[in-house]
């Protein structure tokens, strides 16, 4: 069985991403006296769906891409899914680092342009992977 190190280096990646997220979050929770919920504040609103965003699609990604690279797939074909959904992600994560990407707030138009670079790369990365699968398990 093929170890997959591709795989634990998107892992890496990624987890990198959502811990310093989370630190977004805890941060601002502190400073807004935020301890449970957004306190109605599109700020924590934000910070929590692009953390709760990135963790709701991380996890099915880590295990499928694993799944594809320990089955047999191209290494190329491993590695540019893996390069794809984390710049993805990372992408996403800048949209919704504005109010302009989430709550379609005036100012620049390149925060939703990276929350929606993000979410065709995941859609993207999600759907090649999903037919890969199927096609190297059959």
């Amino acid at each position: 069985m093929t170890i997959p190190l591709i795989t634990a280096a998107a892992a890496g990646a990624i987890i990198i991403l959502q811990v310093v997220l989370m630190i977004m979050v805890g941060l601002h929770r502190s400073k807004a006296g935020i301890f449970l919920g957004t306190g109605e504040d599109r700020d924590m609103e934000r910070k929590i769906r692009r953390h709760g965003n990135l963790a709701e699609n991380s996890g099915l990604f880590i295990a499928a891409l694993a799944l594809l690279e320990m089955i047999g797939a191209t290494s190329s074909l491993v590695t540019g899914i893996a390069i794809i959904f984390v710049i993805g992600r990372l992408a996403h994560a800048f949209g919704l680092s504005s109010l302009v990407g989430s709550h379609n707030a005036p100012g620049s138009k390149i925060f939703i342009a990276g929350r929606a670079l993000g979410a065709f790369a995941t859609f993207g990365t999600g759907m090649v992977m999903g037919v890969s699968l199927l096609t190297y398990a059959l």
